[in-house]
């Protein structure tokens, strides 16, 4: 089984092939929003172009950002699950709504916006492959707004088994697929989509470009997870350092509470010797005045 290089879910190359081949990419769109692809009458991709000298920035996002009908929407892939998805992804969908309002506009002109996210892990613990969360009333379901949807398509929960018909399967098969026989069977179906799809990745992956953009991203990822380790390394050793100190306090304070006790210890035993002898003396005096009487 040959695992591919490079995949769908490779940030760099995913920009790159539907940014480059926009038909394929008003097909995806139509189809994850289960639309028509006739009913798109309008569509802009609105950052097309990815700039090498950012790669390196740590929230460089490589998504595709888009206008369709009036709507825009934001499609991204994210490969590894940091635990904290759900809020950046609201966070992200927050950001791209809040800077649709120009100067002088009424807040009844911010546009629809949707946030389609494509995870290579499972984010939700269901059955289904998607989901959709919107802002509604928590008990009549009521809605507060239809210009807020934030779509997620989980690859892991996918069938295998995928028939021609379904395009929705076929698009997120190819985005699932690791290998070269994964695209070998979806080729086999001879759907004109996927075949076409197909041929974009291999187009663009050879180019010199792609390899060139790929590389800087790999640098830029390397770079940081080096740095994130010199700094835990930095970090680990400072609280190394912390803890000896205090352990250090925590014995010389041992030591000297062991010698005030000892002083203590010392201090009752010459006590009990004084109460000793006073009550010996006591008893001496006693005797005296007896053999007085």
């Amino acid at each position: 089984m040959e695992l591919l290089k490079y995949t769908f879910k490779t940030d760099t190359l995913f920009k790159m092939i539907f940014s480059k081949y926009q038909e394929l990419l008003r097909k995806l769109v139509a189809v994850l929003l289960g639309i028509s692809l006739d009913s798109i009458e309008q569509f802009e991709v609105r950052n097309p172009d990815i700039q090498p000298e950012t790669l390196g920035d740590k929230f460089c996002r490589l998504d595709i950002a888009m206008t369709v009908n009036g709507q825009r929407i934001v499609l991204e892939i994210q490969v590894e699950n940091e635990k904290n998805y759900p809020d950046r992804s609201l966070y992200y969908w927050a950001r791209d709504f809040s800077v649709a309002l120009g100067e002088g506009k009424d807040y009844i002109e911010l546009p629809r916006t949707i946030l389609i996210n494509i995870l290579n892990f499972n984010l939700f613990e269901c059955d289904e492959f998607h989901s959709e969360f919107q802002t509604l009333e928590v008990t009549r379901h009521t809605p507060l707004s239809d210009k807020m949807s934030l779509q997620y398509f989980e690859l892991l929960k996918i069938p295998k088994e995928i028939e021609k018909e379904n395009e929705l399967l076929l698009w997120l098969s190819l985005f699932a697929a690791n290998t070269e026989e994964d695209f070998k069977r979806l080729e086999a179906l001879e759907v004109p989509d996927m075949e076409q799809a197909i041929g974009a990745y291999r187009s663009v992956s050879a180019t010199d470009e792609f390899k060139e953009i790929e590389r800087l991203r790999s640098k830029a990822r390397h770079d940081e997870a080096a740095a994130l380790n010199h700094a835990t390394e930095k970090e680990r050793k400072k609280w190394e350092g912390i803890v000896n100190k205090k352990d250090a306090m925590i014995s010389m304070k041992d030591a000297m509470i062991s010698e005030k006790d000892a002083a203590l210890s010392k201090k009752d035993d010459v006590i009990s010797e004084k109460d000793i002898l006073i009550s010996q003396l006591q008893a001496e005096l006693a005797s005296l005045q007896s053999n007085v009487k």
